[in-house]
């Protein structure tokens, strides 16, 4: 949720000897790092341009960034030229999707993470088995569109648990609960509820859905949103996962404001914090962090202070026919 009011002109000054807490993990994650190395790499091997559908990941300066490098963003198929190199975004796409750039020609490279394949896997192999599926997600989110387009029939969609209710399923015996990665822990945990108790055989993941980096970054702003008097939360407005961080820590009784850039930043947000909570969604760079806590240095923040939080060590390997 950034302002429309930057700091142009005199404004007020965060509180004398503010202190910036950051939360720990916070920014990039596996999947991400990946995705972008895809492209990265592939420019290096094939030489610009490289087509890209959709955003990699959603941040705006790492797209305009790759752009500058020589990637090309597309939404339609039929933008990218015959014989050139194609990747896939972060968020995965739907098997029509897939099957029409395999029937273009193009030399396809997949980026889209590791832990929503798993979600696609899972789907095909339910499928076969005669399941019917329930999704909580996001109506049009690339990943849940993705995801849904796995199938050509047997899978319902619900945003909320209002939706719940509205489900007509063939059958009940053989049913199963997928999520979007990027959602509200708490929030889809409230929904799943909602389902098993319309639906009281319906199969749940083995594992949840919601990717550990997503947990993960959660679980950090609920540790920090108390300590402080404001949160921060970089990220673009198009990045699900950076949207709920600010809504937790709001949630949480603490103000909060999502920012793409420092720019964004509005200094009233800070005329009376002692102490400013600075967190970034997974697909926002750390050097857009760093624009962050410059611009609240220049505001009055006397120092900065790392949250103890775990320590992620996960890497995804890249796909074959890209190693440099």
């Amino acid at each position: 949720m950034a302002s429309d009011l930057h700091l142009d002109g005199p404004s007020p000054r965060a509180s004398a000897g503010a202190e910036v807490l950051l939360a720990e993990p916070r920014g990039f994650c596996a999947g991400v790092d990946r995705a972008i190395d895809i492209v990265e790499h592939a420019l290096t091997k094939f030489g610009r341009p490289i087509y890209v559908r959709h955003e990699i990941v959603h941040n705006t300066y790492v797209v305009n960034d790759l752009k500058a490098k020589g990637a090309i963003f597309i939404e339609e198929l039929a933008d990218v030229p015959p014989g050139a190199t194609l990747i896939f975004s972060a968020h995965g796409v739907s098997r029509a999707i897939h099957n029409e750039a395999q029937a273009r020609g193009f030399r396809i490279f997949d980026a889209t993470c590791p832990l929503v394949t798993k979600v696609h896997v899972e789907l095909a192999k339910l499928h076969k088995e005669g399941y019917e599926f329930i999704m909580v997600g996001h109506k049009g989110h690339p990943e849940v569109e993705g995801t849904m387009g796995q199938l050509d029939s047997g899978i319902h969609l619900v945003e909320d648990v209002a939706d719940v209710a509205k489900v007509q399923t063939a059958q009940t015996d053989l049913l199963a609960v997928v999520t979007q990665t990027t959602l509200s822990v708490d929030d889809a945990a409230e929904i799943v509820a909602a389902v098993k108790k319309r639906f009281p055989q319906v199969r749940e993941p083995k594992q949840q859905d919601i990717c550990y980096a997503t947990q993960n970054r959660q679980d950090a702003v609920k540790l920090m949103s108390p300590m402080v008097d404001v949160v921060i939360v970089v990220g673009s407005p198009t990045s699900s996962n950076s949207n709920r961080l600010r809504e937790l820590a709001d949630r949480l009784g603490t103000p909060a404001y999502m920012v793409d850039s420092a720019a964004d930043l509005h200094s009233a947000w800070f005329a009376q914090a002692q102490k400013v909570g600075l967190t970034a969604g997974a697909s926002a760079p750390d050097v857009l962090v760093q624009e962050v806590i410059d611009r609240l240095r220049a505001l009055g923040a006397v120092s900065v202070r790392t949250l103890d939080g775990i320590q992620e060590t996960i890497k995804f390997p890249l796909p074959k026919g890209l190693k440099l």
